[in-house]
């Protein structure tokens, strides 16, 4: 992975990508990293049961971090309660 992140990006890319109604399109729309480099970065991350735990989460029916799995009624990438993107960067407390 060639991206220069830092530690607060890469700490809030790893969070997004726990998070089962983030797809992976919202994180390559934010920070630049495709599914690939999403993994591989939360492989070099995460200790190895938690890489497994995630993966297994994620290519489970309760994650919806594809949007051909997601629900046809969810359009958008974060919760409607939540501050507008800007600057990459999403404010949610």
């Amino acid at each position: 992975m060639n991206k220069n992140l830092n530690i607060k990006e890469i700490d809030r890319i790893i969070e997004m990508a726990w998070e089962d109604r983030t797809p992976f399109e919202a994180i390559q729309f934010q920070f630049g990293l495709n599914e690939s480099e999403v993994i591989e970065l939360m492989r070099s991350e995460l200790k190895e049961s938690s890489f497994k735990r995630w993966r297994k989460r994620v290519n489970s029916g309760v994650s919806q971090k594809h949007l051909k799995k997601r629900n046809e009624e969810i359009n958008r990438f974060k919760c409607s309660r939540q501050r507008m993107i800007s600057n990459n960067k999403i404010s949610k407390r």
